[in-house]
């Protein structure tokens, strides 16, 4: 099941930059320098996007890459300890991120571009391990792909046809 897109309006997001890069284009006059920002936004109440935004300056990129993260906004299932529902692998590209539950006191243990997406997802205990790719695009993407594709434990009730009391049992 998908995770719908969520309207930003009413929520106070808080912004990560994960990266920023110069990149060049060869032209007939030389070469023509930008900066790519890739930004992730979080209220830290279960809603994160990502984006990247392009520009000649690089806070015009930051801002950009921000608007394009709010438009990407997910709704996130998180657990009564501050985890995810289940254990999933995230996939994007070549990059995968295994994201496992983990019990309380733990924290988040995740590298550098899961670690952003996590914190502003609100999440406050988990474990992650990037497997694949070390792109800091590619991991940022397939940790919110792998948080997009969660279920929390009524969605699979409802899914099999089943009370939540004998899922468990």
């Amino acid at each position: 099941m998908k995770r719908t897109i969520v309207d930003a309006s009413q929520l106070e997001l808080e912004d990560n930059v994960v990266s920023i890069k110069r990149v060049t284009k060869v032209v007939k006059g030389g070469r023509n320098m930008r900066f790519t920002a890739l930004v992730v936004v979080g209220d830290k109440n279960g809603h994160v996007g990502a984006g990247l935004g392009k520009a000649t300056e690089i806070p015009e990129a930051i801002r950009k890459g921000k608007e394009d993260a709010i438009k990407s906004l997910i709704e996130l299932p998180i657990d009564e300890n501050g985890s995810v529902p289940h254990d999933f692998v995230g996939k994007f590209g070549s990059a995968e991120v295994l994201l496992k539950r983990s019990p309380e006191g733990t924290g988040i243990i995740a590298g550098g571009p899961a670690r952003s997406v996590l914190e502003l997802a609100g999440f406050k205990n988990i474990r992650t391990k990037s497997l694949g790719s070390n792109n800091k695009q590619n991991v940022v993407l397939a940790t919110i792909e792998g948080l997009k594709n969660l279920k929390t434990p009524e969605e699979v009730a409802k899914l099999r046809g089943i009370s939540v009391d004998q899922l468990y049992n």
